[in-house]
This record gives C-alpha cells, structure tokens and sequence, in this order.
C-alpha cells in the first residue's frame, strides 16, 4: 500500500491550499479530487462553482494577493455592493475594515481560481490526483508516526488503498466523506450525518451565466447587487455578479426542501405568484427576477444564457453550508476544512477566504506533525469573520419583506449622514431604528461568541471499547477525583519540573494504559492538560 505524510480529501480552494502548506512544510502531501466537468474548463476538476467574488479585507484573511494569479482569473475590479429590498436600496463602497488591497474587491473566474490553486500546491511539491474518488477512511488510532503502519487508511473507488498519518477533510459543504469519519468519535445520538446533514444544514443555490445588454451591463460591473426580502426564507436571496465580456451570472440561494404552504403571507414576496402551486424553481425566480427589475425596457430575450460557460449549458446548482462551524478531532490526527467544516456564509455567500485559510492552517499544521493546535488557530484567523457572519444570519432569519424594507432604509439613512466619524456616531444621528438596528448586532455578536461553533472538540470521544485506544489517553474516562489529585499535586503545568525546557515529553499515542502518579509525563501534552482542565470546570472542580 502506499504511503504518504498528509493525505487530503478534495481538491477545491480548501484541500489545495492545505496541499500547498503541507508540501511547503516538507511533507509528502497527495490531494485526491472525484472530478466533474465544467463547460468552461479542458479536462476534470474539482466541484468548481463562481462565488460572488472576494472583498477587500478577505483578500488578507485568504492571505494571497490578486497580484499573484495569471491573466484571466480576475474577471471585474469591483467598486460597490448594492443592497435592494421590495421598495428600498442603499450602495456600500467600503466594508470599513482595514486592508492591504486597495479596491473594494473583485469578482473572478472560478475553474481558473481552482487550476491556479492546483499548480501552486503541485509546484509546492505536492501531487494532486483527479478522477480518484474516495469511498471511505480507516483510522486505527493505536498507530505511532513511529509504527510501520499508516494511522490512517484511505479506500479509494477503485479498490486500491492510501496510507497517511494526517488526514484533512476538504470534501464541501456536501460533506460525503467528513460525515462519515466523524461518526466514529461521535455517539450515535449526536451523529454528525444526522446534525450535519446536507438537506437540513445546508441552502441549495442556483445560476445561470447571461449576457446582458451593453448600456445595462455598463451600469452595472463594478458591483455585486443582492435583493433582500423579495423570496422567501430564511437568508434567500436572488443576485447579479459581473464578470466580464457583459456576461453576469444571476442566481439565487434558498433552503432546501422549502414548502409555499409554511410562507406567511406569501403575495408580499415580489418574486411570488397568486397562482403558484409550490415554490418556483430556480430559473422560473430568475426570469421573474428580469422582468421585474429591467421589464420596462428590455425582455428577458435580450438576456440570453452563455452556454459556453458554467457547470453546463451555462447554469449550475451547487450546495452552501448555512450551519455554524465545527471543530476536528484533531487527537485522531483529522482536520477538517473549508466548507465542509461550515465556513461558507449563507447570509453572503462567501467561502472561497475561508475555505484557503483554513486549508492553508491545516497543511502547515499537518507538515509540523502536529494538529494539537489546529481548532484555535482557525479561530484566532476566523473568529470574527464567522461571527458576523452568524449574527447577521441570526438577526435576519425571521425577517418579512416590510422589514427588510426597514432595515435597508436604517442602513441607507446610516450611509448618508454626514455627522460624526464613528460608526455608533453615524448610527445615532441616523434616527431610533438605525441606533436599534446596530445595537442589535452589537449584542447577538456578543451572544453568539459563546455558541457560534456547532459541534465542539470536547464532543469527540476516542474511545474504541472497554477502554481508551490502546497507545492514547482518552482523558474523559478518567475518575474526575483522581484527575482533580493530579492537577493540585502541581504535576502539570508551566512551573512544574515535567515541562522545564529539556524535559523528556512523551507525545499523546505512547503507552498509558493506568495512570501513575508516580510517573506523569504523559500530562505534559498540551491537549490533555486543556481537556482535564476543560472536565473540571463542568465536573464542579471547584474544590
């Protein structure tokens, strides 16, 4: 069987930027990508969809800078975002966050996004293989880096096997592969395959790539234009992206599996019909979205589909995560990334940022042969980003048309008062509903920052039967009272003998099937010493 140091699931933004960091890292890194076609790319690739685009400030967190793609990533320089209710509008020109990139953002061409992202991970040293899917991992969490067997065993479709110590899960917010590895260290009750499922936790979106009209795509390719609260549920939206040739892309996110009979009051929604049977599907809500919008001067002829471009015949569907992030079980040597740990927003639809990051933080952490740290460094990277993110999502989930119409009207009064230089300033001088409006996410932000994060490291157990794993500690198995001995003996901890530079440190697999107080080295792991700190405070370790 073959073996290699990371081995990664998915070959999109996520897993390619991992598979850059890992091979940078001096790791032997392979990235297996299933494939599909596009009708805008030679040969297979990963499940590659345009995203909005990427904003000025995401250009730092994604951590790498237009500068660097070839001629014809970047599609538009964009100056503006436009916000759009039923009967309001405002424009944003600046997302008030500090950045190094001077333009409002861009939008760009996704399949050339992907095959850069694919060179610069193989240029790193590292393989990519497409057309290899991945039908299921065997982890055997008794292995060492040390043993001659691989810790964890990928089974491929074809029947042939991958071995690698360090496995990263980059499959998408579809989730097939990540699911399925995360039951093992989750009780049946709380599957993940269950709380993560692709019909409850995600919102299906649709586009259609099409040519607009020359004086009308003037007006419009320097800005992304989102509708809110003309369709309903919760954070659906229609949308137009320029990219470039007076080609847009128009489309639009919804929940899956939405029902017309649980809308209330559904003839205030603009795109709904009095004699719709059922919710429209996706392009019946565009052409309505053309007739609505340009009717008056153009027909939705005039807008024909490029069929040349997307996924096929110039239109694609694809799935966005709209849960909250998970963490990884990162003591069985699993990072999990990108979208399928739930990065991408369903309230803007961006994930491309994140899906790097993430990545790019898993691989560099996979080639220094340690995980340990992998849930707080994503966190002290992302942090804010997921919480606006949340926020919004939470504060707009039971929105009605009139209130988007209120809302949008508070942030249009907000942009254009002059008084003042701080945004609480502008918010006040902008009227009640403003100041309500922006202290209202001031404070679901800081609610959310407790609970933002959908299924905890703590929740993973890696317990294989009548005791831990054979070479690993499984700390929550441990009576609290001896646990609480250990801590207050001082046998752990920065001051303690066992963790003076140069000690001897024994890693988490090694041997230890009792504890010994006589002998504790095995505290000095760092994760272990945070998970028997973690049960004693919820074990009222208030002794």
């Amino acid at each position: 069987m073959e073996s290699v140091d990371v081995a990664i699931v998915g070959g999109g933004p996520a897993g390619s930027s991992a598979a850059h960091a890992a091979a940078s890292g001096g790791a032997e890194t392979i990235a297996l990508e299933k494939g599909i076609p596009r009708e805008d790319r030679e040969g297979m690739g990963p499940d590659s969809t345009d995203a909005a685009g990427i904003l000025d400030y995401w250009v730092d967190i994604m951590g790498i800078h237009p500068d660097e793609f070839p001629e014809g990533v970047i599609l538009q320089e964009l100056d503006r975002a436009e916000f759009r209710g039923p009967d309001t509008g405002c424009t944003l020109h600046g997302t008030g966050i500090e950045s190094s990139y001077d333009s409002f953002g861009y939008t760009f061409h996704r399949a050339r996004f992907d095959d850069f992202l694919r060179s610069r991970a193989e240029d790193a040293g590292a393989e990519y293989r497409v057309g290899t899917a991945v039908r299921d991992v065997d982890t055997d969490l008794a292995v060492t880096p040390a043993s001659a067997e691989p810790r964890h065993v990928v089974q491929l479709a074809d029947g042939s096997q991958l071995g690698a110590e360090y496995l990263i899960l980059a499959d998408g917010p579809q989730r097939r592969i990540t699911n399925r590895v995360l039951d093992r260290y989750l009780p049946a009750e709380t599957a993940a395959s269950e709380r993560l499922a692709s019909t409850d936790a995600n919102h299906i979106a649709y586009q259609e790539y099409r040519r607009f009209p020359e004086e009308l795509f003037e007006e419009i390719k320097d800005a992304l234009v989102f509708w809110w609260g003309v369709m309903p549920g919760e954070t659906a939206y229609p949308w137009v992206f320029p990219n470039a040739d007076q080609v847009c892309r128009v489309g639009l996110t919804m929940p899956i599996g939405a029902e017309l009979g649980e809308v209330e009051d559904p003839g205030s929604y603009e795109l709904l019909r009095a004699d719709d049977e059922s919710i429209p599907r996706g392009s019946e809500y565009i052409g309505r979205l053309l007739d609505w919008q340009y009717g008056d001067e153009y027909s939705r002829e005039d807008f024909p589909i490029v069929e040349d471009a997307g996924k096929r015949d110039g239109t694609e569907t694809y799935s966005i995560s709209s849960t909250r992030p998970i963490e990884s079980p990162t003591g069985a040597g699993i990072a999990v990334v990108g979208g399928a740990m739930g990065t991408t927003s369903a309230f803007h639809e961006g994930g491309d940022h994140t899906a790097v990051r993430t990545g790019a933080i898993a691989g560099e952490l996979a080639a220094s042969g340690n995980f340990t740290d992998y849930n707080r460094r994503w966190k002290a990277a992302l942090e804010d980003e997921l919480l606006r993110n949340v926020t919004m999502a939470d504060i707009v989930s039971e929105y009605t048309p009139s209130d988007w119409d209120r809302v949008i009207g508070c942030a249009d009064a907000m942009l254009a008062t002059e008084t003042g230089t701080g945004l609480l300033e502008r918010t006040y001088s902008a009227g009640w509903q403003a100041a309500k409006l922006f202290l209202s996410y001031r404070w679901n932000k800081r609610q959310a920052r407790d609970d933002y994060v959908q299924l905890l490291a703590g929740e993973y157990s890696y317990w294989t039967g009548e005791r831990c794993s054979r070479r690993r500690i499984c700390p929550t198995r441990f009576p609290i009272d001896t646990l609480w001995m250990v801590l207050r003996a001082g046998l752990i901890g920065e001051d303690s003998p066992r963790y003076q530079a140069g000690s001897p440190r024994l890693e988490p697999w090694e041997e230890a099937d009792t504890i010994d107080t006589e002998n504790t080295s095995w505290l000095t792991d760092i994760q272990t010493f945070n998970t028997l700190r973690l049960l004693l405070k919820f074990n009222g370790g208030s002794k």
